[in-house]
């Protein structure tokens, strides 16, 4: 009888614990970075600078949490780096004559996620990657990797590119802690207005379209009209259609 009589007290201490634990949790928005994001409290903002790949230094905030959790300490947080100006900040640097005809800032965009994923986690001592694969979140595409650390506590890394800026998102929790999945699939994404943006396909991070230069023709039987690319050929998605 006695069993019996102590059941619903620990029922009632496991709900209080854990309705607790949810009222921590708040809708957390940076307007500045345009995102909003479930956190375990007010996070601290940090300024950063960011090495790309190439060379060239952005600007950064990294938005942190860390509390005690039922296992141990938790860290919850996010970097924004702005990619806005990579033109100009790469061409504003010496590079050897073999970059200057290369356009490598638009590479220091579109591989920022790779980049990140290397530099940060994928390559560190001691550290075992349990999942790495491509993903997506409010249909933006990104990448997700699971890793479990040399003193045991585990990774969840979810990283994403939208308008050129780089969100990394890392959620570190003790070897018998929760996942922390109510803060890594809860991003969302804001407007200039702090409206958040929603898609009806697959967004992929585009460059600027004056960035795009047309391949230019190099004559004889290849140059104008002689392409495959040219007028109604396969190069080229018929009006109304789906590459429209």
């Amino acid at each position: 009888m006695r069993v019996m009589r102590l059941i619903p007290a620990v029922l009632i201490l496991i709900l209080f614990s854990t309705s607790a634990y949810a009222q921590d949790w708040i809708d957390y928005t940076s307007r500045e970075d345009r995102f909003t994001v479930n956190m375990p409290g007010q996070p601290k903002v940090e300024t950063i600078r960011w090495e790309a790949e190439y060379g060239s230094v952005f600007p950064g905030r990294v938005h942190t949490v860390i509390k005690n959790g039922f296992a141990g300490p938790e860290k919850y947080s996010i970097t924004v780096i702005d990619y806005s100006d990579a033109e100009k900040l790469y061409h504003a640097r010496p590079h050897p004559p073999s970059f200057r005809q290369a356009e490598y800032w638009m590479m220091d965009i579109q591989g920022s996620i790779q980049y990140a994923a290397t530099k940060l986690y994928r390559f560190k001592p001691g550290v075992k990657v349990t999942h790495d694969a491509w993903h997506y979140i409010d249909l933006v595409e990104g990448h997700h990797l699971n890793l479990t650390n040399p003193d045991g506590t585990r990774t969840f890394v979810a990283i994403y590119l939208h308008e050129n800026r780089l969100y990394i998102l890392d959620g570190t929790v003790p070897a018998k802690g929760p996942e922390p999945g109510l803060f890594t699939q809860s991003l969302s994404f804001l407007d200039a207005e702090g409206k958040r943006v929603r898609y009806d396909q697959i967004y992929s991070n585009k460059l600027p379209p004056e960035t795009m230069k047309p391949p230019q023709p190099q004559g004889g039987d290849g140059g104008v009209g002689g392409g495959r690319g040219q007028g109604g050929g396969r190069g080229q998605a018929p009006a109304g259609g789906r590459g429209q």
